[in-house]
């Protein structure tokens, strides 16, 4: 009889161990499927390692804001200084102002405890600030190769994010409509010249520059071929336009979404660039400086680019 009891405590003994076995395997691979999966972004300032669905996310790049907000991604932080109009609702209380877009709080960004950070050029300088608080990617467009940088940038977007599918029905939509637009501006020999209008001067850019994609990718041929590309363009004179006398004159007014008035027009419009085919054909076009020069570079905003120069293009 104690023979067997022994025999049956020693049973107990070896369910009870196996049973233990079997919730310490169980905890730690639920440890592993509940534990960050983490994603290695390659960008222009370095390899990133990043968490996949991050939670909290500070953004200072207003395409990457118009592509996160297009994919219904929530962010927790924004430089609510630098927002374009069609972006405001940023401004709300539940999201967190982290400062200017060339001067960001690094206090705020801190107290955060972001997830992940995504800068593009105005903050390119600081990032070996922004990687001590966080996964710090860039995300800027390549002006040189405007479409093959955007498109990345989406993608990565919906890598990290988990909208692979979405982002690659937003860019077939955006394709079908940058062809139609090319196929119509390529058969057009009207040329166009883009200027930035700002506190009465003015700066061209052509090829390969900022808003170069007019040429580049939308297909509008350029009135001035020798224009240097650059960030800030090159400064002109009004007898500058006079002498290119474009058929277009795209004009991005920089104090509508910095200073907030608009003034190009009245500085534009004068009597020297009255005398353009530009004019006399009611061809000065004001692109809308939120997609522009705010947030180029976005799944809202390169669409509406295209939109514009699309309606502007005379068969």
């Amino acid at each position: 009889m104690k023979k067997l009891a022994t025999l049956f405590i020693a049973a107990m003994l070896i369910v009870v161990l196996a049973a233990c076995g079997s919730n310490s395997k169980d905890a730690s691979t639920e440890e592993t499927a509940s534990g960050d999966e983490k994603l290695t972004i390659k960008h222009e300032l370095g390899t990133t390692e990043v968490p996949k669905n991050p939670k909290k996310v500070v953004v200072f790049d207003m395409g990457t804001l118009d592509s996160l907000d297009k994919l219904g991604v929530n962010v927790t932080g924004v430089p609510k200084d630098g927002l374009p109009s069609y972006l405001s609702k940023y401004k709300d209380a539940k999201y967190k102002n982290v400062g200017g877009l060339k001067e960001p709080d690094f206090e705020k960004v801190d107290q955060i405890h972001p997830d992940l950070i995504i800068i593009s050029g105005r903050q390119a300088n600081l990032y070996d600030k922004f990687k001590k608080i966080a996964p710090t990617i860039y995300l800027g467009v390549d002006t040189k190769n405007y479409m093959k940088s955007f498109k990345h940038n989406a993608e990565t977007l919906g890598d990290i994010f988990d909208k692979k599918s979405e982002v690659k029905k937003q860019l077939a939509k955006i394709d079908d409509q940058i062809k139609a637009l090319h196929d119509k501006a390529s058969k057009s020999d009207k040329k166009g010249l883009i200027i930035l209008a700002n506190d009465g001067k003015a700066s061209a850019y052509g090829e390969g520059s900022r808003f170069g994609l007019i040429h580049d990718v939308f297909g509008v041929k350029p009135a001035d071929k020798n224009i240097k590309a650059s960030i800030h363009g090159q400064s002109i004179s009004f007898e500058y336009i006079l002498d290119k006398n474009p058929d277009y004159l795209f004009v991005v007014d920089r104090g509508a979404v910095v200073g907030g008035q608009s003034s190009a027009k009245q500085v534009v419009e004068n009597a020297i660039v009255k005398k353009t085919k530009a004019y006399k054909e009611h061809q000065i076009i004001y692109l809308n400086p939120n997609y522009w020069y705010l947030s180029g570079g976005g799944l809202i905003s390169v669409p509406e680019m295209a939109k514009e120069i699309s309606d502007s293009i005379k068969p």
